[in-house]
């Protein structure tokens, strides 16, 4: 019960001693240990916070045993209000105010607030994870790419330009994403040494707030929030991680308002993103959104000439038009394959032939592949199904029709590599349909062992065309 004679900080020393009797030590140490009381009047209890970011996380995990500790200590009918400012927002900036079930939320922007205890110096030694062989000058180009190129090498000569922040790079596996990025911030150091840019896959980065989160949350987001560029590689990888992606969310949120650069890359579009919350996603396509194509005919070649080149590996323009042409989804196979030609002309002390290069291609490609179309796999599951096609373009929700059009989508998805959208289209349904579709066939297949037999046997015959 409120006791007239004790100031607030007392009171709230007392609250935090109730607090630390319920829950465990290394979860007040982590959210509560450093929040102080600024006030409380007329049963207005104003406590003052790190962030935004601690405000949500209070309210999401300990709303239950605040209030009986608040209740305890201050008595009823006292409300509560989260004061906290961001640091180096203008003073003039607008105040802005969140409400919800419990309490409301003020956020103070006023010099008066004092400065924040838990930021951390910057340091001269600071890392920036950036491989030095990912730069602009080996980066070849094409029309494959010549968008992304063009944009990244914007950004990296002005870093002060925001018209493409944040920026989203998504492609296939291996079309060259992570080179883009990392260049990006090599050249922005080059332009700035001082600037603190950083390089962090998405695995990385919940492995370490997992590591925060159990010790010190608070240098964990005060680190992420003095980064000048921070650059996401992977990003699909937070995928169902709701408390990672809450936390990238409000870092996110930090470095957007105040100007700093983002970049991600992931291996499809915003759009096509499942297991993220909608607020984030929405944040993924703020600013400029770029695909990165399967590597083009000039491209393959390119980079075929410019990995020899740097291994001191000499390819005939015979064995190079082979594996520029056999090759064609990804950069990383075109430098793997040149790696191992060079491993194995080394090792059996032969010249590097068009015969070898198809001794090495043997294992790590299928020679003259047939691109599979959409025609191509419709063909195939009315067939196997023993419908007509035309069934397929229809409006018909017969089970038999129905479950066929999914397989339909499914393997379009896979085998033909086709964007849902693009599918969608062919087959003039909606996106959500298409996805519904293709979710529907990968849960069926964990227990249905004929619907697996059957989609063996259709790529089979798809394959045999």
């Amino acid at each position: 019960m409120n006791n007239p004679t004790k100031n607030h900080q007392e009171l709230w020393a007392e609250c935090c001693q109730f607090l630390k009797d319920n829950i465990q030590p290394q979860k007040y140490d982590t959210w509560f240990r450093d929040i102080t009381s600024d006030s409380f009047e007329n049963g207005r209890l104003v406590l003052l916070v790190q962030s935004e970011f601690f405000v949500d996380q209070l309210q999401e995990r300990f709303q239950g045993v605040l209030r009986a500790g608040i209740k305890k200590v201050y008595g009823e009918g006292v409300q509560l209000f989260y004061k906290y400012r961001t640091v180096g927002v203008d003073p003039s900036s607008a105040v802005t105010q969140k409400d919800n079930a419990y309490s409301q939320t003020i956020i103070d922007h006023s010099k008066a607030a004092p400065a924040n205890p838990f930021r951390e110096p910057v340091r001269q030694d600071f890392d920036p994870q950036l491989n030095p062989k990912y730069t602009f000058e080996n980066y070849c180009q094409s029309d494959s790419n010549r968008i992304a190129r063009s944009i990244g090498m914007a950004i990296g000569d002005d870093p002060k330009l925001k018209t493409f922040n944040p920026l989203f790079v998504f492609g296939a596996p291996g079309v060259g994403k992570t080179h883009l990025i990392q260049a990006i911030g090599i050249r922005i150091k080059e332009k700035n040494p001082a600037a603190r840019v950083l390089y962090v896959t998405a695995r990385l980065f919940q492995s370490q707030y997992t590591a925060a989160a159990a010790k010190n949350i608070n240098s964990f987001f005060h680190f992420y929030q003095s980064i000048d560029t921070l650059i996401i590689d992977d990003i699909q990888d937070l995928k169902n991680m709701p408390g990672t992606q809450n936390t990238f969310f409000h870092i996110f949120n930090h470095l957007h308002q105040h100007n700093r650069q983002i970049i991600m890359s992931s291996d499809c579009a915003p759009s096509e993103m499942e297991g993220f919350e909608a607020r984030l996603l929405s944040r993924f396509k703020w600013g400029m959104q770029v695909e990165l194509e399967k590597p083009d005919i000039a491209l393959r070649r390119d980079v075929l000439r410019l990995k020899s080149e740097q291994d001191g590996v000499e390819l005939p323009d015979e064995v190079s038009e082979f594996i520029a042409s056999n090759v064609t989804d990804s950069v990383r196979e075109l430098e793997g394959i040149v790696v191992s030609l060079m491993a194995h002309a080394t090792v059996l002390n032969r010249d590097i032939s068009l015969e070898l290069a198809r001794r090495v291609m043997a294992n790590a490609v299928k020679i003259n592949r047939r691109q599979v179309n959409f025609e191509m796999i419709t063909e195939a599951v009315a067939t196997y199904y023993k419908i007509s096609p035309d069934l397929f373009f229809t409006k018909s929700r017969r089970r038999e029709i129905s479950d066929a059009r999914q397989v339909l989508m499914y393997l379009a998805k896979k085998i033909a590599k086709m964007p849902l959208t693009a599918i969608g289209h062919k087959l003039d349904r909606t996106h959500a349909t298409v996805i519904h579709g293709c979710t529907s066939i990968e849960d069926r297949l964990t227990t249905e062992k004929k619907l697996a037999a059957d989609l063996d046997a259709i790529e089979a015959a798809i394959n045999a065309q």
